[in-house]
């Protein structure tokens, strides 16, 4: 009797060592998932000094037309104008919120979904570590890692890097190469309105020209200068501005 009790308490504790196989899963997912987390957060912080010689949709439209133009410029050497006519474009209150725009959300919702809420930071997420187009896991993910570029990097380095890898026409992204190919002039040499001209064809450049602006073009132009002047005016353009 002894021995026999001996033996079931034996096989009982081999048993409660066993690990359990769902335990073991969910250990190398969660460690599959840190692993991911880490390497993604290390490529935003490297992103905070180092320039992204390119980005998913840059390659993609790459391989397509065979070739793309892109050269890098510094944001101290782009016309202040032309950020705040981007960020007046597309985000006028990116130097108040921390990623998301809660109010724009909230106007988009109350539309119908009719109108865009994509702050420029979200976009900056989408262009440099996402792809393109409407995809609810691509929006889950430019959710979660919009946090995470706003608390690594400076409102102006989000900026400097969104002017570089925008795309301005098939196969033109950034400002230096836009500013070249509509108007022959460096970037740091943009008028008001041509830096007007080029916010207001995003962000569908392959519809809409900055050299022959089509009627809705021009009107979206003139309101975007008007936005421009308005943020310098009232701070709103301090974040970004040495």
């Amino acid at each position: 009797m002894a021995k026999r009790a001996t033996k079931k308490s034996r096989r009982s504790r081999k048993t409660s060592r066993r690990p359990n196989p769902l335990r073991r899963a969910a250990r190398y997912v969660l460690r599959a998932g840190l692993l991911v987390a880490g390497i993604v957060l290390g490529l935003i912080a490297l992103g905070a000094v180092v320039n992204p010689p390119t980005t998913p949709y840059m390659f993609a439209e790459s391989r397509r037309l065979g070739g793309v133009t892109q050269d890098w410029v510094r944001l101290d050497d782009v016309a202040p104008v032309m950020a705040r006519s981007v960020v007046a474009a597309e985000d006028a209150n990116f130097c108040l919120h921390w990623g998301f725009d809660l109010a724009a959300i909230k106007d988009a919702i109350a539309d119908g979904g009719n109108r865009g809420a994509s702050t420029l930071s979200q976009q900056t997420v989408k262009n440099v570590y996402l792809w393109h187009g409407r995809n609810y896991t691509r929006k889950a993910l430019e959710a979660l890692l919009t946090p995470a570029l706003e608390a690594i990097w400076s409102k102006e380095r989000i900026v400097e890097v969104y002017l570089n890898v925008a795309e301005f026409d098939e196969g033109v992204f950034g400002v230096k190469a836009a500013a070249r190919h509509y108007f022959g002039v460096a970037p740091g040499d943009l008028s008001a309105e041509q830096a007007a001209r080029l916010a207001a064809i995003l962000p569908n450049p392959k519809a809409r020209s900055a050299r022959n602006p089509s009627d809705f073009v021009s009107k979206r132009a003139r309101a975007i200068r008007s936005g421009a002047a308005t943020i310098r005016k009232d701070g709103r353009a301090d974040c970004f501005e040495s």
